[in-house]
């Protein structure tokens, strides 16, 4: 089939309109017409080559006045520079950082001495200060093959973005299966540099991260949380290749969590970043707004922990000052699981999570008197009511975690006192009441509303049922054939009136149906589903109506929490990305778990 009359003609034509006309990239057709060379169409000298020199070059000279070509060249031998022993994700990890946060290269002082600077490769502040291209239908070698990509997009020379296209009666996940994964075999190195990777057939688009399976990729259905949202291809593009979000997306919104030994590379989704920059807004507006930055609701199983990660990481780089950022919670298994995220995706640099964390009222005083970059304290450690408040010269940001709970009673009151100058936002995954007075006050009102119905509708979260626990757990005592059974029994074991009078009054009691095994049984098994489901609040108390009905359920507590932990196993199998580092969390937590 022609060129003309392939899927590129309707889809990739398209594409490549709206990266032009609307978005502001110049768009290039590569496929018969590139020329090689220094002076050729790219300044490639050869199809292998996937970093654009000449404008990698141009960038460094523009963006770092200071630089000779001396140092570009070093900063260029760096930035292509790779361990063949490293994998290709662990390869996109340190090429990252280096796009990000600049490229050490060595300057000559007087007397023989030299010292490390940073070479700028991107300019974040600026998005028109930076070269985008988008390149249709580019020739790739690899070491034993040749392939041709669809649109491949450069900021500075640097090959960021790859966008796989398919006709409209294609599934998009064809582009995954037999496109995507082909070129991570034939021409890997492409994918040295990678930020995002878009599959889409025009009408649906997915957008997702290089060792992300096909599952993990999502959708960027909104530009705006108030939009009812699209999946189409165009949406995508403007969300995430308008110049000045795709630099935010790029700077703020990517992680890569080592959590469990294994590495896994995190997009922000749609909710996420338009959240966390509504959030950022409001910290902007922080003195307008007395300190109060608002309350941040993304209902449960929609990653706000690592929302958490993105403003902490935005905040930190984008505004000047050394700011301490306090993650307050007020359970002792939340405050690990998110200082360990904290730690894990590399936010505190390469110090420990434990040092971070307060370990009594007098060290969290002692650490805010200080100017650490994160504190991470239970809200019960501002236990102090005699104490001077503190004035910093530094701005203090308290992130309060299931904020509908921690803000209440004397400790949040001390902690208010204490800090009177901190901006506040508290997050949550359940919504307010509207009697809930309290969380308004402290935090102010809604920032960003990620809800259930939302949620589910995206694909973030699964469905919830209610299903009311009476009426499973009732089922032996109401069972009519029990009773009539209970009653023949009764009449065959030939007893006197006074003994008769005696088992009715014991049976009356009801403990033999209470404490019937299948009714144990059932009990058991909604126990450790539902408290599994809540597993980051806390501890549970079991009480049962006797010593042996303890023992009797112990051991069916344990036999059901077993196989509720090999179910997890299963499902982590099929979670989307963000909800597999979240379920390995919980599977640690649930083998760590102790009965007493």
């Amino acid at each position: 089939m022609s060129y003309d009359y392939s899927e590129n003609i309707l889809v990739q034509e398209s594409a490549g309109h709206l990266l032009e006309n609307e978005l502001g990239w110049e768009v290039a057709f590569a496929y018969n017409t590139e020329k090689l060379g220094d002076n050729g169409t790219f300044g490639r000298k050869s199809y292998r080559e996937i970093l654009l020199a000449r404008y990698f070059r141009e960038a460094l000279l523009r963006l770092n006045p200071w630089i000779t070509p001396a140092q570009m060249d070093e900063a260029q031998r760096t930035l292509e520079y790779r361990l063949s022993t490293a994998s290709l994700l662990q390869i996109n990890e340190e090429k990252y950082f280096l796009i990000r946060d600049g490229i050490p290269v060595t300057v000559k002082k007087p007397g023989g001495r030299t010292e490390t600077k940073y070479a700028t490769v991107i300019d974040f502040r600026d998005p028109d200060n930076n070269h985008f291209l988008a390149i249709k239908e580019l020739k790739i070698h690899g070491d034993l093959y040749r392939r041709r990509t669809d649109i491949v997009g450069f900021v500075n020379g640097i090959p960021l973005l790859f966008i796989e296209l398919k006709k409209n009666t294609v599934d998009v996940q064809d582009a995954y299966t037999n496109n995507y994964t082909d070129y991570l075999d034939t021409i890997p190195h492409l994918f040295y540099y990678n930020a995002f990777l878009i599959l889409s057939n025009g009408t649906e688009a997915k957008v997702g991260t290089l060792g992300s399976k096909y599952e993990f990729f999502h959708e960027w259905k909104r530009l705006s949380e108030q939009e009812q949202g699209s999946v189409a291809l165009e949406t995508m593009l403007r969300g995430i290749c308008k110049k000045e979000n795709f630099l935010d997306l790029l700077e703020n919104f990517i992680l890569f969590d080592h959590s469990g030994g294994h590495t896994a590379k995190i997009l922000a989704r749609n909710h996420q970043y338009l959240g966390v920059n509504e959030a950022i807004k409001a910290y902007e507006a922080r003195k307008l707004n007395n300190g109060k930055l608002g309350v941040f609701w993304h209902t449960q199983g929609s990653g706000k922990s690592y929302s958490m990660v993105f403003l902490a990481q935005k905040i930190r780089r984008k505004f000047s000052g050394s700011p301490t950022i306090v993650i307050l919670t007020d359970r002792d298994e939340l405050n690990t699981q998110i200082s360990d995220t904290f730690e894990n995706c590399g936010i505190l640099g390469k110090a420990k999570a434990s040092q971070f964390i307060a370990s009594s009222g007098d060290d969290l005083i002692d650490k805010l008197k200080g100017n650490p970059s994160f504190i991470f304290t239970l809200i019960q450690k501002f236990n102090k009511t005699d104490v001077e408040p503190i004035y910093p010269d530094h701005d203090i940001v308290i992130m309060s975690d299931e904020a509908h709970r921690s803000q209440y009673g004397i400790f949040a009151d001390n902690m208010v006192r204490l800090l009177p100058t901190a901006s506040r936002i508290g997050f949550t995954g359940t919504p307010l009441l509207s009697s809930d007075n309290i969380t308004e006050r402290t935090f102010g009102g809604y920032i960003s509303v990620y809800d259930f119905k939302r949620a589910v509708e995206d694909g973030a979260t699964v469905p919830l049922y209610y299903e009311n626990r009476g009426e499973k757990i009732l089922d032996v005592k109401d069972n009519p054939e029990i009773t009539d059974r209970i009653l023949d029994a009764i009449e065959q074991a030939d007893l006197d009136v006074d003994q008769q009078d005696k088992l009715e009054a014991e049976f009356a009691k009801e403990i033999h149906l209470l404490t019937a095994t299948p009714r144990l049984e059932s009990i058991a098994r909604d126990f450790v589903g539902h408290y599994s489901d809540l597993w980051t609040s806390g501890k549970a108390m079991f009480v049962c109506l006797n010593k042996v009905t303890c023992v009797r359920m112990y051991d069916l507590a344990q036999k059901y929490w077993a196989a509720e932990i090999e179910a997890l196993k299963t499902s982590i199998k099929h979670a989307t990305q963000q909800e597999t580092q979240e379920l390995e969390r919980k599977l640690q937590w649930m083998q760590k778990r102790k009965w007493l």
